[in-house]
């Protein structure tokens, strides 16, 4: 193994046996694992039809809180990322999970009226990224620079292993014991899991005059003057627009399908087992290949999975699409951090990176709500799905328009524009 994260540097006898970077890495999995983007996301349709039973709230009512939150998000992301950049990846993250996992258990306690969920999916939404990768990865790839690819897809693997563990889990709860206690587990494991590595493990590189140099980059400005930004940004909005709004249906469009809760459930859980292989095989990828062809791949695939899910009758039909749906998730959830950081370097990353989650949850509240609003009047996915399929597949196509690497860049990526 390379002790150095890939930075060609000898190792002295007297180091760890074990480069701390990798437990970056791994305090950076567990944190994200039990993140917004993992335990909120993808478990956010198994309690569709509990909360509309319990309550008699439309699916569309339902899905606006989630919209809500990724409002939030869409707001909260550039001021996080700018935090991020100013006092580093520990403090923010360890208040953002805190606040986070009270606000997923308070939802036991929801009543009939609906301003009580908004409420909750509003904080949820304003404290959510700093949960994310969003909130770990320039902490993260401060320790790497040829194996940074893999690093990044290691981090954001731990949602693979949200999304495969919490919507099982989720269910299994609700049947023996309802939706609050359902809920109220939920919030302990944000606690218990995500907040005392962050608190042991996570930090920057302390050598700033290294080869993980985080001073070196684009300012904000430079970023927001770059075509390579905002062909980014422009993927990243298509793509979820369509994404959000397949995966928080999934498991609804499934059982009114005839599938079985169970059956959906697993498609949900499926789908993040594809995401985290996605993640993984991603992350080795960009280290060997161009990124924005490999993302273009990724989305194209994803675009298939969407367009299978809309005529999708029977369990191995919805279990295929969310395997397409999920590789193609997981790898792009790789691509975006990690081509901020070959484009633009690492002196303003969390703020560029806050801006395209802005983008990109603007578009997730919107897939949601469409979906919901869509059903509700026609009873029927599939001819939104349908569309949604075209937009994910002009997205991929966008990515064969961002330009080569910076050439100090290029220098560090073995093979430049092909796969090594």
């Amino acid at each position: 193994m390379d002790m150095t994260g890939g930075s060609g540097q000898a190792v002295a006898i007297a180091r760890p046996r074990i480069y701390p970077g990798w437990l970056v890495v791994a305090a950076a999995f567990s944190g994200v694992m039990v993140s917004f983007g993992s335990l909120l996301v993808f478990t956010f349709g198994v309690f569709l039809k509990p909360l509309s039973s319990e309550f008699g709230w439309s699916r569309e009512s339902i899905s606006a809180a989630f919209g809500i939150a990724a409002m939030t998000v869409a707001v909260s992301s550039p001021m996080l990322g700018r935090l991020l950049d100013r006092y580093g990846a520990r403090r923010v993250v360890l208040f953002c999970m805190a606040v986070f996992g009270l606000a997923v258990g308070s939802l036991s306690f929801l009543t009939p009226n609906l301003v009580h969920l908004y409420a909750a999916f509003f904080v949820l939404g304003a404290v959510g990224n700093g949960t994310t990768q969003m909130g770990y990865s320039r902490a993260v790839a401060s320790w790497f620079d040829d194996r940074r690819g893999f690093a990044l897809a290691v981090v954001v693997a731990g949602v693979g292993v949200g999304s495969m563990l919490f919507p099982w889990l989720a269910q299994r709860i609700i049947d023996a014991h309802g939706w609050r206690a359902a809920y109220q587990v939920l919030g302990a494991m944000v606690l218990v899991l995500g907040i005392p590595l962050t608190a042991l493990f996570v930090r920057e590189h302390p050598d700033s005059a290294g080869p993980q140099n985080t001073a070196a980059g684009s300012s904000v400005r430079e970023g927001l003057h770059s075509r390579a930004f905002w062909l980014l940004v422009a993927a990243l909005f298509l793509s979820s627009i369509a994404i959000n709004g397949a995966i928080t249906h999934l498991a609804p469009l499934l059982t009114d399908r005839g599938i079985s809760a169970e059956h959906s459930a697993l498609a949900v859980s499926v789908l993040g087992a594809a995401s985290l292989t996605g993640r993984l095989v991603t992350g080795h990828l960009l280290d060997r290949c161009f990124g924005p062809a490999v993302s273009f791949v990724l989305l194209a695939g994803v675009a298939a999975g969407i367009f299978l899910l809309a005529t999708a009758s029977t369990g191995g039909t919805g279990l295929l699409a969310a395997v397409l749906i999920g590789f193609g998730l997981g790898g792009e959830a790789d691509v975006t951090p990690y081509l901020l950081t070959r484009y633009f370097g690492l002196r303003m990353f969390s703020t560029l990176y806050g801006l395209t989650w802005t983008a990109y949850a603007i578009a997730g509240a919107i897939g949601p709500i469409v979906m919901g609003r869509v059903f509700d009047v026609t009873q029927s996915y599939s001819s939104l799905l349908t569309v949604l399929s075209a937009l994910t597949l002009v997205a991929a196509m966008l990515m064969l328009f961002l330009p080569a690497y910076p050439q100090a860049q290029r220098d560090q990526v073995a093979g430049g524009l092909k796969c090594a």
